[in-house]
């Protein structure tokens, strides 16, 4: 079970919307991924009529909607539009999202921190999407967020998780759920990811541009699965030697 804030989730895979090819092709793969978060641009959306649009078929009813701050470039901006998806209805929770690069859409993470904080103090629930910078994800989660975000790899990117060595220091320091987002691009990087013990994926291009989406929200939801039960079993240490796979003790001598 996955909480975040007051929220209690039994699966573990988040899924974005808005790239799909069309609004059936986005309905299947949602239902094939068994998720029960959705996140959406808010800028991209005509929300301020209220519309759902974006969710054409879905029944928003059995999902929790994560509106994200995408497009922001200050801590202003993220703060105005988080508010704007509030002011409709359409938020459970918000991600945070401040871009400080447009070449590589890493965020920026002075106004990052200054508009989760201040989201915070407004009664947000607050997931945050940061680089896998690994003082910066303290200093989030510290400053309250119900949820650290780090980056596999630049957004749409699929290049699946660049440094493993800070994702798993974000992890082994991590007092709030670690959910892995962006760049992923194959079931190998979220199971890899799970692996580490994050306690989450959040997938969108992965998803909507694969070649056959609805059998890649699939694969992905199993992919999660498997990596969670893995990290959770523990996997056996690494070594530089070979050990039998079978036992020696009471074997009779070679003649």
């Amino acid at each position: 079970m996955l909480n975040i804030g007051s929220f209690e989730l039994s699966s573990r895979l988040m899924l974005g919307t808005g790239k799909y090819e069309n609004s059936q092709v986005q309905k299947e793969a949602v239902e094939a991924s068994a998720t029960e978060v959705l996140t959406f641009a808010v800028r991209r959306m005509s929300i301020e009529e209220g519309s759902t649009d974006a969710f054409e078929g879905i029944d928003l009813s059995r999902y929790k909607l994560l509106p994200n701050t995408a497009g922001a470039k200050n801590a202003a901006e993220a703060v105005r539009t988080a508010k704007l998806a509030q002011a409709t209805g359409l938020c459970d929770m918000v991600k945070v999202e401040v871009i400080g690069c447009e070449k590589t859409l890493l965020p920026d993470p002075v106004e990052t921190l200054k508009a989760s904080e201040e989201l915070l103090a407004e009664g947000f629930t607050v997931l945050t999407y940061t680089s896998d910078d690994v003082v910066l994800a303290r200093k989030l989660q510290e400053a309250g967020c119900h949820a650290v975000m780090p980056a596999a790899s630049p957004i749409g990117s699929g290049l699946g998780i660049i440094n493993p060595y800070n994702l798993r220091k974000i992890i082994e320091q991590a007092e709030v759920p670690i959910i892995v987002d962006a760049g992923l691009g194959s079931p190998k990087d979220a199971t890899e990811a799970m692996e580490f013990g994050a306690d989450g994926i959040l997938l969108n291009s992965a998803v909507a541009k694969a070649g056959r989406p609805v059998q890649m929200a699939e694969a992905m939801k199993l992919a999660v699965q498997a990596g969670r039960a893995g990290y959770e079993a523990g996997r056996i240490p690494k070594a530089e030697l070979a050990s039998p796979s079978s036992p020696v003790e009471g074997v009779s001598p070679s003649k």
